[in-house]
C-alpha cells in the first residue's frame, strides 16, 4: 500500500511480504524503514540465510542504487512494516548535504565490498543494521 508521510512517499508491506527480491531489476530508489522489522536474505550455497535484521532508521536497497544493478539479496517484512521511498536523487543529494550520513553509507558498502555480508550465525556475529 503506498501512501505519503509528509513529502515522502511511504509504502506498507504485512508480516511476510516481500519487499524486493534478489535478482530484481533495481527502480532507482532506496527504502528507509519507518516502522517494523525487515529480514534481508540471501541465496547461498542453495540454502536461504538472514544476513541482517533492519530496524527503524535502517537503509534497503542502496546497494542496487549505487551500483545501479540489481538488488544482490530479498527484504522481505517481518511484520507489519512501513518504508520511506527515496528516489536516488533526493539520496544523492541527502549525501552530498549530510557528511554523517555519507560515512554511514560508505561504511555499509565497504563491509558489503569486503565480503562482510554474509550471515550473521556463520560469521560468528550478530545481525547488525547497515
Amino acid at each position: 500500500m503506498a501512501r505519503q508521510l509528509g513529502d515522502v512517499p511511504s509504502r506498507t508491506f504485512k508480516p511476510g511480504e516481500v519487499i524486493f527480491r534478489q535478482g530484481d531489476a533495481g527502480t532507482g530508489e532506496a527504502y528507509l524503514v519507518h516502522e517494523g522489522k525487515v529480514e534481508v536474505r540471501k541465496q547461498i550455497d542453495g540454502e536461504e540465510q538472514v544476513l541482517r535484521i533492519l530496524v527503524k532508521g535502517d537503509l534497503l536497497g542502496e546497494v542496487a542504487l549505487f551500483r545501479d544493478a540489481p538488488h544482490s539479496a530479498t527484504a522481505v517484512a517481518v511484520e507489519r512494516v512501513t518504508v520511506l521511498v527515496i528516489p536516488a536523487d533526493r539520496l544523492e543529494h541527502m549525501v552530498r548535504t549530510h557528511p554523517g550520513l555519507a560515512i554511514a553509507l560508505i561504511r555499509q558498502l565497504a563491509r558489503i565490498a569486503a565480503g562482510d555480508d554474509r550471515p550473521a550465525a556463520k560469521a560468528g556475529k550478530r545481525p547488525r543494521s547497515p
